[in-house]
């Protein structure tokens, strides 16, 4: 069982240490990859077949503006996808809000804005399993 979080850009490095922070308390294992869908679509789906036979892994997104990323995983993927977008103030955060809240169909990504929420939502998903 494990998290699996694909950043867009190696610029949410930061964003994402808030989540694997809390994902390492909670004993829970992860992997981060970077990978952009948009420049990067292969690489993606290399990441999503690595981990297609395996049970128990939850994707975490984090991908702002134009965030094809969540939706391409949720839409190559039958595990949950959890988008997290990074956000630098509240402009940028009604941006992201945006982008990640509009999925195409038979593509269910939940969004959670907190890291630390988003890693509780991580282990609640787990222990289901």
């Amino acid at each position: 069982m494990k998290a699996v979080i694909i950043m867009g850009s190696e610029s949410d490095r930061s964003f994402t240490e808030k989540i694997t922070d809390v994902l390492e308390k909670y004993k829970i294992n992860f992997e981060v990859c970077v990978a952009s869908a948009h420049k990067q679509p292969l690489e993606v789906l290399n990441i999503i077949k690595s981990n297609s036979a395996e049970k128990g892994v939850v994707y975490i997104t984090i991908a702002g503006r134009s965030n094809a990323l969540s939706g391409f995983v949720a839409a190559n993927s039958e595990k949950p996808v959890i988008a997290c977008p990074p956000f630098k103030d509240k402009t940028d955060m009604l941006v992201n809000i945006q982008s990640t809240l509009q999925m195409p169909s038979n593509a269910p990504v939940l969004t959670i804005l907190d890291p630390g929420n988003c890693a509780l939502a991580v282990k609640r998903i787990l222990e289901l399993g």
